[in-house]
Parts: C-alpha cells; structure tokens; sequence
C-alpha cells in the first residue's frame, strides 16, 4: 500500500533521519536534485542529445555554444530552492547552459540551502528574481526548473512574485511546453491540492521519498503534469515518525477477491438491493448487476408492486422479491443471510424517507453468521447513496442518528453538502493560507461526524472511516478515465460497494476496493463506456489482477 504525506509529516520525517546522524540535509538534498535531473533526462532523453559531464566550463545564455541546451532555473528562499542549486549546478556539468535566479536574500537562506548557493556561485551567476522585469531578456529556454516554492509554502504567492510566475506560461509556450517542478508546483498547498495564489502549471513534477497529498488532490493532477517520485535515501523506518494517520492511495484487496474452493453461495453473501417505482428501477437493476458481478452469491432486488412486472422482464441472474413499504422491508430482513442493503439509487425521495429507517434499525453488532470472513464486518451492511443521502437534508443529524459502523454514504459534492454544509462550505470557502483545508481533512471530519466510512466522489475521491483511517482513490494521470463522466456510473459504484460488504470486507475495505475496481472497469472498456459496460468488465480486471480460487 503507497502512503501520501502532508508537508507536516515529511517534515518530521527527514528532520528524524537527519537528527540520527544516519544522513544529512546536504546528502538529501544532493539526492534530491540528482533526483530531479534524471528524472528530465528520462522524460525529455532528446533535450540532452547525449551529452555527459562537460570537458570545458559551462556556458550561459550569454555565450551561444551550438548544440547546448538551456534551462532556467528558479530559486526559491527555502530547501526547494537549495534543490534548485543542485539542480543548476549538475546539469552545467553537463555542459547546458544555465540561466539561475533566486527570489530573495542568498545571506538568509537555509544553512543546507546557503552551501549549495554559495558551490554555484563559484560556477556561475545568480540573478535577482526581484528585480523589475527580470525575465524579459531571458532568450527561450528548452527547460524550466521551478524551485520556487516547495511544500513548506503557506503565505499566497502574490504581488510581483505573481507577475513572475504568470511570465513563465509566456516561457514555457517558447520552451515547448517543458517545465519541471521541485517537489510541488509552486503556488499549489501540498497538503490539499488547492490554489495559494497564483500557480506554476508544469509538465513534470520531482517529489521525494513519497508523494504528497496535493499531488493527488483538487487542482493537483492538473498543475503538476506527471509525478515522478524519487528516492532520497531515507529509510522507511523513518515514516513511523510522521506526525498523525498516513493517507493511503486506495488499491484493490487482491486476496479476497478470490472465493474460496468449497464455498457456495451463501458463503459469498446475500445483497439486497431496493428499487424505485415504475419506470425508475434501471439505476438499482445496475447496482444490483455490480454486486453480483463483483461476487457477491446472491442478489435480490427489493421491488413495489407497480415495478415488478418491469424488473422481472429484465433480469436472469438476479433475484426479485416484493418490498412494499416499511413492513415489506422488514419482512425482506427477517432472512438472517441478507447481510448488506442498498438503498439510493434510482429510490426516489418518498421512498426512500419510508426504508431508510427501516434498514438502518437493522442491528450491527453481531457478525454474519455465513459472511465468508466471520467477525469481518457487522450483521447487515448499509450502502446509503443518490436519493438515500438525500432523506435528511433538513436535519442531516436526524440520519447521524441512525446511522451505524456498518454504514457507508457514498455522496458526491451536492450531497455532501446537504449531508455536512458547514464542512462543504470550509472546504469551498478560499485558502488565504497554507496548509489549506483539504478534501481529506473534509471527509474524515464528516466520516468522524457521521460515525461510519464516507466516501466523496469525484476524479479525487476519497475514503474515510471515523477511526482516522483514509485513503485517495485518484482517477487521474495514469488512471484517469474521464469517460465514467456518464448515467448511472455512481449506481455502479454503489453495487461493487454493497457486494464487498456482503463478502465480508469491511466498510472501509469495500469502500477503497469498489472504488479501484470502479475506474479500472472504466479503463479496460475505454471511450465509449456507459454505465451497463462496467460490471461486464469484472471478469477480465480479476483475470488481470490474477485472481484466483481461494485455498483457505
């Protein structure tokens, strides 16, 4: 499982190493600009054309050498700034010609980043970011470095700095679209994703030892191009000493998506899975396929009478039982081996103000006695989505009420903020400061509020129980699937939730594990999905993952 860190927890964590004597600052932060330079070297190989360590002293913009590449570098006043030195400093071994400039005082800066100023001054010159117009004369560069302003950044980058980071997007269109960032790019919360500012907008992003929060996060993936994260030589020992619960990026649960060899299918759960009237079932029907596909052993649609002649012509795999009102649902419940509901989708509000109650009086304190993982997770699980959310959105703590561990809400934004409206409107509200408040910190104060696993979609969703775990399901960079922008995508995500919870994975667990499975049925189908596509492709993500029978 991958961690992401806040800047406070990779503070703390170099700051142990280093306070060890097992390395220093100036070893890590060698390491890190090494870092950076293969990192471009590996993503632009063309701009090198070859070159190794120069035979002769560097040239600059000034001297026009033929064939040598140039790059600005941006310095900033902290350690990202003294990666920014390194940075320069290798890449003239190389024989490229390096335009440097720092925003502020060389006198001021860090011990680690002071000695690194002081090994280029002894190379070449250092420009003043300050000065008016610095960058006017700047011929085209084939790289920009932006070691600005790293992770450490809280005060709102404004004023002439502003105007300096707004020239760059005039440099980088002459540069070809090259820019690499330090670890984060400057003007972007690492912590949250969100805007301190104005913003660098890179094309490769360089972080060290892990990834960052922001990385992932609100304007994160659009701002920072492609992460690369580069080793520095801190030992994972040292994670220990991150201060709070480490986010995780969520990852499928690939051992138990296996069944075991003489299971049957009452082992693998009973989902039920509620329906809206006529005419208004199709959202459940694809909820319901999705618990099936992704192995629960039975699935039974909860349906009123005026949509059961409708339901029954559509299904073959699924079961159908009639659920009128309240007393039909707990009719429905006294089935002991019914051991996850979902209620939401396609629901509609009258009904679902009538079953919501219904179902989450279902006690949770025992586990399910034919759960293929016994002790694993409550009685009877509550997947609570679409229309479900929506029941209480005149006293949302009505609902808090009722809910119980064995609860998961999966909202998007709207819902969330009838759901939490204070909460949505701190997350809304404009960061006048770093570390600004993140969708992570929203969703485990809502998780902690609600007392059950929250789920907050979109491409960054992320996870949370009200214990503090919490995990980033991030549907960008390499994972991004735009195309799950469609109809009855979130009913989907509905059912691979509730059929986890009937196979015994905890909330928490089928949360993560549904949403990974969610997008990566999106990514093997491609352009072109619609919501129906996405069950469908279980089977062949689980021959990918290598799932097989379990033994044991």
């Amino acid at each position: 499982m991958t961690e992401v860190l806040s800047a406070a927890q990779m503070r703390a964590i170099e700051g142990a190493a280093i306070a060890s004597g097992e390395v220093s600052g100036l070893q890590l932060m060698e390491q890190a600009g090494s870092g950076v330079v293969e990192a471009v070297l590996a993503a632009w190989p063309g701009l090198d054309r070859g070159r190794g360590p120069a035979p002769t002293p560097p040239g600059y913009f000034q001297q026009e050498e033929a064939d040598a590449p140039r790059v600005l570098v941006l310095c900033g006043p902290g350690n990202n700034g003294g990666d920014g030195f390194v940075v320069a400093r290798l890449l003239a071994r190389r024989g490229w010609r390096v335009a440097l400039f720092l925003f502020g005082n060389p006198q001021r800066l860090p011990p680690d980043a002071r000695a690194n100023c002081d090994r280029w001054a002894e190379i070449g010159p250092i420009g003043d970011l300050s000065a008016p117009d610095a960058l006017a004369e700047i011929p085209a560069p084939d790289l920009i470095v932006d070691g600005l302003f790293g992770t450490g950044l809280v005060r709102p980058v404004e004023g002439g700095l502003a105007q300096v980071v707004r020239s760059l997007a005039d440099l980088k269109v002459r540069a070809g679209g090259r820019v690499v960032a330090i670890d984060i790019p400057s003007g972007l919360c690492a912590d949250s994703g969100r805007a301190l500012g104005e913003l660098v907008t890179a094309d490769l992003t360089v972080s060290f030892h892990r990834a960052k929060r922001g990385h992932y996060l609100d304007e994160g993936p659009e701002r920072c191009g492609r992460v690369v994260v580069c080793p520095i030589g801190l030992d994972p020992k040292w994670d220990a000493q991150a201060e709070g619960p480490l986010v995780r990026i969520a990852a499928p649960e690939v051992l138990r998506l296996g069944k075991t060899a003489a299971g049957h299918k009452y082992s693998q759960g009973h989902a039920l899975v509620l329906t809206g009237g006529a005419g208004k079932t199709g959202a459940a029907r694809l909820a319901a396929r999705a618990a099936l596909r992704v192995g629960a052993g039975l699935v039974t649609l909860g349906v009123p009478p005026a949509a059961q002649m409708e339901v029954a012509s559509q299904i073959s795999a699924l079961m159908l039982r009639r659920v009128d009102g309240p007393d039909g649902l707990d009719a429905a419940l006294q089935d002991a081996r019914v051991n996850a509901i979902c209620l939401g989708p396609g629901l509609g509000l009258e009904r679902a103000r009538e079953l919501v109650p219904t179902a989450l009086r279902v006690p949770a304190e025992e586990p399910g006695p034919l759960v293929g993982d016994p002790g694993s997770g409550p009685a009877r699980a509550v997947v609570l989505d679409a229309d479900a959310l929506t029941t209480h959105a005149e006293a949302p703590e009505d609902l808090f009420a009722l809910l119980h561990g064995g609860c998961v809400l999966t909202p998007h934004g709207g819902e969330f903020a009838r759901l939490f409206p204070d909460i949505a409107e701190r997350l809304r509200r404009p960061a006048p400061r770093g570390p600004a408040y993140s969708k992570v910190d929203a969703t485990t104060a809502a998780a902690a509020r609600a007392g059950c696993v929250v789920l907050l979609k979109g491409p960054d969703t992320v996870i949370a129980a009200p214990d503090g775990r919490c995990s980033i399901h991030s549907a960008q960079y390499d994972r991004a699937a735009p195309w799950l922008a469609t109809a009855g995508s979130g009913d989907v995500l509905a059912g691979l939730v509730t059929g986890l919870l009937a196979r015994g994975f905890d909330p928490f667990r089928a949360a993560e594990t549904g949403a990974w499975l969610h997008v990566q049925s999106a990514l093997r189908f491609g352009p072109g999905l619609i919501a129906e596509d996405l069950p469908e492709q279980l089977p062949g993500v689980f021959r990918d993952l290598g799932v097989q029978a379990a033994t044991g």
